[in-house]
């Protein structure tokens, strides 16, 4: 995709930027450029690799793995965060397309770079559960950037209200072992790990969830450097926050399309959305779940 890096009106000269290393959460993250010129200066993209490092720390308690590599691809003639890929291994590595005209408020907004390295913290598992290894880093994402204080919280439920129901499953799609559609893939994946983290939350009187899970699966010695099948990876969840809610609903779910009453959901969290704005009530009856789970832990 990089072949038209001097090609006619978009030419310029190539800039050798140089690697360097992140830390955080333990963590050691070398990041390398391909051959480019970024519009907004290079101080731009470390901050914005920087604080998705920062963000996945946050919501992890440290950095999934020990190192990894961030291969940073410029496009000349385009704008934006393009395109990412996370690939297994010791150590794993990121491959990011950025736009040589991106600029600073689109790196701002950007989720792609949180998504990818949330990637870090989920073990390996068969491809027919692809859907669980997307639908973590999508639902962590935004929770990820609203506790290292990025993003608001009402951004963060706005966006689920918005997307969410397009993991909602098709009778004619079976369960999530069977899903074969990106909807159902990354948004029913991101759904699934809603419904365990409220589950968790409501079973342990909102003394743990989700993120306490995927914090035991890591204390576990899962992360993408292992190869798991998927229902270790629910167990040791399940062991670290004391209920097996990953198992239950992977079992009533895997194989077959469970249906899921997303307004009731949204109304029992006190998230209500009129002309595009969101609000959150703090009456709802699930008001303080919904406030735990952007909440920042230690």
């Amino acid at each position: 995709m990089l072949g038209f890096a001097a090609v006619g009106a978009f030419a310029r000269p190539a800039q050798a930027l140089d690697p360097y290393t992140i830390s955080s959460g333990g963590g050691a993250i070398e990041v390398a450029f391909q051959p480019g010129d970024f519009d907004i200066g290079v101080a731009a993209i470390h901050q914005w690799l920087s604080h998705a490092a920062n963000a996945v720390s946050i919501y992890f308690g440290r950095f999934p793995v020990p190192r990894t590599r961030i291969d940073v691809r410029p496009v000349p003639g385009r704008g934006g965060v393009l395109n990412g890929v996370t690939y297994p291994g010791i150590p794993p590595r990121t491959r990011i397309m950025v736009g040589e005209r991106v600029t600073a408020a689109t790196l701002d907004d950007d989720w792609t770079m949180t998504h990818e390295l949330s990637h870090l913290a989920f073990p390996n598992v068969p491809e027919q559960h692809h859907w669980m290894e997307e639908g973590m880093a999508t639902y962590v994402e935004p929770i990820a950037r609203a506790q290292a204080g990025y993003v608001t919280p009402e951004s963060v439920w706005s966006d689920m209200v918005r997307y969410v129901p397009k993991g909602l499953p098709d009778t004619a799609e079976g369960g999530l072992d069977q899903s074969q559609s990106w909807g159902y893939t990354y948004w029913g994946g991101a759904l699934f790990c809603l419904l365990a983290d409220v589950q968790y939350r409501e079973r342990t009187q909102n003394r743990r969830g989700l993120q306490q899970a995927f914090r035991g699966i890591l204390a576990s010695g899962g992360s993408i450097q292992v190869d798991w099948p998927v229902t270790r990876a629910f167990e040791a969840a399940d062991k670290a926050v004391g209920v097996p809610v990953l198992m239950e609903l992977y079992g009533k779910m895997k194989d077959r399309a469970m249906p899921v009453d997303l307004p009731a959901l949204w109304q029992r969290l006190g998230i209500s959305m009129s002309g595009g704005s969101v609000t959150l009530r703090k009456d709802a009856e699930l008001a303080a779940v919904r406030e735990a789970i952007t909440a920042r832990v230690k």
